[in-house]
């Protein structure tokens, strides 16, 4: 019985091979080139420019003409390029940072939490992933807390104006010249909305086009992204469009005994972010070249796997069903398989074509092909921003991508830092790599997040110009800190 090679042969030939199969037009072009040269070198000139006139006329309006017509075709059909010019997250003031005993504590004065419930949410804090300099709204620090419209609006602005203000800073981009504008808040839904809240307190124009994106969960900030290049392809070139990504505890932290329900209110924290695109590459960083959205809503089991309802005792909350792991992972493998076959280089699409095929010929069951074989999507990408929704979602990921512990770092160690930010989190992510210094120019970034409905979406960016300081950021006065054992895996 003949073994595997050795891991180093192994790698080897895999590299012999990726270098083959995506360069094949160039192996396949070479040798014709060769040969045409070859023959021509047998022909002696005169021969040579008696075949060449005899065709000249004809090939001389193609070689003009036809090129011009395609690429005028091409320029008039094809989508604007859409950039991000940069980004800024959401530090809160040191008042607001809470440690997992100061929050175990507070809930334990929370009325309608029994001994059962309290025992429950004390071993998810243990288990989560997060650490001890997360943030709470100041409502959330009262004994009781308090919760409400006002103490909700109050958080909104805090975040919300905060991030989008370190942007205007950052970037130097006067509030007038934005023209497109897109905030996401699932829980919280005021009126005035998001957007309006924005546009008053910034004075942005009248003529502005203002999206608000609610109820859409974690993954919004994805879908914010997209809605800011759809509209960017109808606006005049070189518009701005401004997109705010938050979520708000103030108006859904839970009271109640449900475990299911209790889940989300220990996970989440305080957070923001705000984004500045636009089809001028001119002061951009990075290019955005995929938006891909997967949503499982038809499926009830999917539908409701995260449903915000009320418990038996009337307080409102957002339920997990127990089948939110397997859905979740349904969804995840039809986003794989979608966002696959854009990015993924010939090499891994054409191996993953012949397990497949293998798998319907021989049969599952035949221990060659009992296994499908799983792209390696860091042929893809080089960094991967998932959303820290909790320790075992991030888990989750790892596995079915089979990607390192490096990898997933810049997931980890936000989930640690800052804890579950919703929609904002995979900003805090990118404000990570950027902080350490490993982003580089054509470096190519996944994001990738997850939503109620059941939904996944990925945004896929290209590294055009690294961050200059990244010392300004979200993780100016930790980065230090990371990566930090407590914050890799916890058992």
């Amino acid at each position: 019985m003949i073994g595997s090679p050795p891991p180093r042969v192994k790698q080897l030939l895999m590299m012999v091979y990726r270098l083959v199969v995506n360069n094949f037009l160039a192996v396949v072009a070479v040798p014709v080139a060769a040969f045409v040269l070859l023959r021509a070198a047998q022909l002696g000139p005169s021969e040579l420019l008696a075949r060449l006139g005899e065709v000249r006329r004809v090939r001389l309006f193609l070689a003009v003409f036809v090129p011009f017509a395609v690429a005028v075709l091409h320029l008039m059909r094809r989508p604007r390029t859409v950039y991000l010019v940069d980004y800024a997250c959401f530090r809160a003031q040191p008042s607001c940072r809470i440690s997992l005993a100061v929050f175990a504590e507070h809930c334990r004065l929370i009325p309608d939490i029994n001994d059962v419930s309290f025992r429950f949410l004390t071993r998810i804090l243990g288990r989560s992933g997060l650490g001890d300099r997360t943030y709470v709204p100041q409502c959330s620090l009262y004994l009781p807390p308090r919760s409400g419209l006002a103490e909700a609006r109050d958080e909104a602005e805090q975040v919300v104006f905060g991030a989008v203000g370190d942007l205007f800073a950052k970037t130097g981009v006067n509030p007038e010249t934005i023209d497109i504008l897109v905030t996401n808040c699932s829980a919280f839904n005021p009126t005035p909305s998001f957007a309006d809240m924005v546009v008053n307190r910034f004075k942005l124009r009248a003529d502005i086009r203002a999206v608000h994106v609610s109820g859409m969960g974690c993954s919004a900030g994805m879908i914010s992204v997209e809605v800011a290049r759809n509209l960017l392809q109808a606006a005049p070139r070189g518009a701005h469009a401004l997109v705010v990504s938050t979520e708000s505890m103030s108006s859904f932290g839970y009271t109640g005994r449900n475990p299911a329900m209790l889940l989300p209110s220990a996970l989440f924290r305080m957070g923001g972010a705000a984004a500045l695109l636009s089809t001028s590459r001119s002061t951009s960083r990075f290019r955005l070249t995929h938006v891909v959205r997967t949503l499982t809503a038809a499926e009830d089991r999917a539908y409701r796997c995260a449903f915000q309802e009320e418990d038996d005792d009337g307080n409102t909350g957002v339920n997990l069903s127990r089948d939110l792991v397997a859905v979740a992972g349904e969804t995840l493998k039809a986003n794989i398989a979608a966002i696959g076959s854009r990015v993924l280089p010939p090499s891994e699409k054409l191996l993953f074509a012949l397990s497949f095929a293998a798998r319907k010929l021989i049969g599952p069951n035949v221990v060659v092909v009992s296994k499908m074989y799983v792209p390696d999507f860091r042929t893809a990408f080089d960094h991967f921003c998932i959303h820290a929704g909790g320790r075992a979602v991030i888990d989750a990921v790892q596995s079915n991508l089979g990607l390192s512990d490096e990898d997933v770092e810049p997931s980890r160690m936000t989930l640690h830092r800052f804890g579950n930010t919703s929609s904002s989190s995979v900003w805090y992510e990118l404000a990570y790599i950027e902080a350490k210094g490993r982003a580089r120019a054509g470096d190519r970034l996944w994001m990738m997040g997850f939503g109620s409905g059941f939904k996944c979406n990925s945004v896929v960016w290209e590294c055009i110009r690294p961050c200059a300081r990244a010392d300004t950021g979200p993780w100016a006065d930790s980065i230090h800190l990371y990566p930090t054992i407590a914050g890799v895996k916890l058992s």
